[in-house]
């Protein structure tokens, strides 16, 4: 199968690639900044050359946009909006204007579309897309609006023999270095893993193997299409999610953190608190009514998969592993 990987060398792109070019698969990657043989050049926004690669392939699955590992500001917020909205347009019309087209199209979106709240989870038959929440922050509905307008340049794509699929991913956790599992496990290690603001706000999350199992499902199932969650079944609140992080790592004690505690984090970090402070409890309503069934269903147990897989990981490549920082109490 020949897999083309627009935005491929971010972390969700190096799972991807990793595991089907394992698979056996002829994986191309589109950067902008190519540097391995598999890599081809694009800059994300207009057709060029790179569009030879779409043309023939099997599968399309655009991971382009600008990280959202960064603070919130207005310049911030604008590149990910048109990073995101250019790729997924442009991508089309490599589609479009290809005379062997894929036969499926997977686009990258996020489970950051539906509303912030506390009470039913999200799947995507009853799910309420966000936007109008009230007393959170205003510049979370441009989060919503980005999601929403990403998707759409997909649906309006002229791509009539190609089918679409948007993946309404959660946070895909991977023993990889700079992910957010590595991030928040080194919070955890620290002693810093306490609930932030309280921890009622839910987390939504997938374990690596099960995105790419995922993946592979929805390129394999004909019948699906448009916006399908790739999320656990078991999302949950910040305060247990935390918890049971720390307690894979065997680190006893987590400090809390009040929302102002949080800013100053996250100012100095280079990132925002949305990702931390919005509740997202997104369930996989059609992954599970299509007969997909979980290897890493479960957090407690994920979390101690995925730090066997990160000490793995620090071993192979020549760190050791001390273990955690005790912190007394």
């Amino acid at each position: 199968m020949k897999v083309v990987l627009p935005g491929g060398t971010g972390q969700v792109g190096a799972i991807l690639d990793r595991a089907l070019t394992a698979a056996g698969h002829e994986v191309t990657v589109l950067t902008r900044r190519p540097v391995r043989a598999h890599e081809v050049a694009w800059d994300g926004a207009t057709l060029g050359p790179w569009a030879e690669a779409v043309d023939g392939c099997d599968v399309v699955i655009n991971l382009a946009g600008r990280s959202v590992s960064c603070r919130y500001t207005s310049e911030n917020l604008r590149a990910m909006m048109d990073s995101r909205v250019d790729s997924a347009r442009v991508v089309g019309e490599a589609i479009a204007t290809a005379a062997r087209p894929p036969r499926v199209w997977l686009q990258m979106s996020t489970a950051t579309v539906y509303a912030h709240g506390f009470d039913a989870a999200h799947d995507e038959a009853t799910g309420v897309i966000g936007g109008s929440e009230a007393g959170v922050p205003d510049y979370w509905a441009y989060s919503v609006d980005i999601a929403r307008n990403w998707e759409r340049a997909q649906a309006d794509a002229p791509t009539p023999a190609t089918r679409r699929v948007a993946l309404r991913s959660a946070m895909v956790m991977s023993p990889d270095r700079g992910g957010v599992f590595d991030v928040l496990s080194r919070l955890a290690r620290l002693g810093l893993g306490g609930p932030v603001a309280g921890g009622a706000q839910y987390v939504s999350w997938i374990h690596h193997e099960d995105f790419v199992r995922a993946v592979e499902f929805l390129i394999a199932r004909d019948d699906l299409d448009g916006p399908v969650n790739l999320a656990s079944p078991a999302p949950l609140p910040h305060r247990d999610f935390m918890r049971a992080l720390r307690t894979a790592w065997r680190v006893p004690v987590g400090l809390p953190a009040t929302r102002w505690m949080a800013e100053l984090g996250a100012f100095a970090l280079r990132s925002d608190t949305e990702l931390l402070l919005k509740s997202r409890r997104v369930v996989p309503g059609r992954l599970r009514a299509a007969g997909f069934s979980f290897a890493h269903p479960g957090w407690e147990k994920a979390a101690t998969s995925l730090v066997r897989q990160a000490r793995s990981v620090r071993a192979a490549s020549g760190r050791p592993d001390r273990g955690a920082r005790r912190v007394p109490g």
